[in-house]
């Protein structure tokens, strides 16, 4: 009786085991997709760019698995796990640069930007009061509907805001560009959400301006998320041989190979990044640490160093505003 008993909780045993080792193995299959195409510099297709905007998340599957290899004695799958975790998490560790040490030149003027996403011009009053309050010298606003357009032209007076760039548009389609410095209208990128450019003089300089906001990587519109990102890529390729600034909403974080190809095309650091903030979610608002991702950014050339890098909840709005402190150095 003994040796039968021992003979069917060794089964047990092992189906339970065998069992715990094909879990283990199905917890690993999408960060071990998603791991991979981070290591290869690509997005991929669907789901891996929607995940990729939340790669810490994906520790959580990757260590479980772990847990369940160790209790079930699966050393293959373990260092499968081990692997898995350490891809992910040398690629979520916290990018803390610090602020510029060593400015590029003498320090010529001091600029603040703001950047928001108004969620279909819901956020528009909320908005007003912030700009109203904080008083930036450049402002890029998203989602800029034509009730959002009105209320800025009758909210905020022209002479605060003398200089403006917008695209009129329904939903999410309209964006602005406000401005305390002079402004002229400069090509765009040409996408579905209005991204229009500009040059601003501050101080004797000249800075290329362009509002961001690609389409987001929805199933079934990648391609154009990913086309619309590299129509980004080239206005940035083509303006860096000056002081330039993208603002807006990316719908891409640093985890994605697009946005990445953006900042090297240009030559251009990401503000946050720069702040030791680049895990701060902006999206959706109210997240905090892994539970939310960053796409909302403010990027800019060489010319800058960053001062401070503040991250704002406005209500009404799925995105988290982004203010930015920064000083134009004389680099010629």
């Amino acid at each position: 009786m003994e040796a039968g008993g021992d003979g069917t909780t060794r089964k047990t045993a092992g189906r339970a085991g065998h069992g715990g080792g094909w879990l283990a193995g199905l917890l690993l299959v999408v960060p071990t997709a998603v791991a991979a195409c981070r290591v290869a510099d690509t997005d991929g297709v669907t789901p891996v760019p929607q995940l990729l905007a939340f790669l810490p998340w994906l520790l959580a599957p990757a260590g479980a698995a772990l847990l369940l290899t160790l209790l079930t004695r699966r050393r293959l799958l373990a260092g499968w796990a081990v692997a898995v975790l350490a891809v992910i998490g040398w690629f979520v560790r916290p990018y803390d640069t610090g602020l510029t040490e060593k400015p590029p030149g003498p320090v010529v003027a001091r600029l603040s930007v703001l950047t928001s996403n108004v969620e279909f011009g819901r956020a528009t009053g909320a908005l007003v009061e912030t700009v109203r309050r904080e008083r930036p010298d450049l402002v890029f606003v998203q989602e800029c509907d034509h009730a959002c357009a009105e209320a800025l032209e009758s909210d905020l007076p022209r002479a605060d805001y003398p200089h403006r760039e917008a695209v009129a548009g329904g939903g999410s389609s309209g964006s602005a560009i406000l401005s305390r410095h002079p402004l002229r209208p400069a090509p765009g990128v040409d996408s579905a959400l209005a991204m229009p450019g500009g040059v601003v003089d501050v101080a004797g300089r000249r800075i290329a301006l362009q509002l961001a906001h690609p389409l987001p990587p929805v199933p079934g519109a990648v391609h154009d998320w990913r086309r619309e990102l590299g129509l980004l890529r080239e206005y940035a390729a083509g303006a860096k041989d000056g002081p330039g600034i993208v603002a807006g909403d990316f719908n891409a974080g640093q985890d994605h190979a697009a946005f990445r190809g953006i900042l090297g095309a240009g030559r251009l650091s990401d503000s946050a990044t720069v702040a030791g903030a680049a895990r701060t979610p902006t999206w959706p608002a109210g997240s905090a640490g892994p539970l939310g991702t960053q796409i909302d950014h403010v990027l800019v050339s060489e010319d800058f160093s960053v001062r401070e890098v503040r991250f704002l909840d406005l209500p009404d709005t799925d995105h988290r505003s982004l203010l930015v402190e920064l000083e134009l150095h004389d680099v010629r």
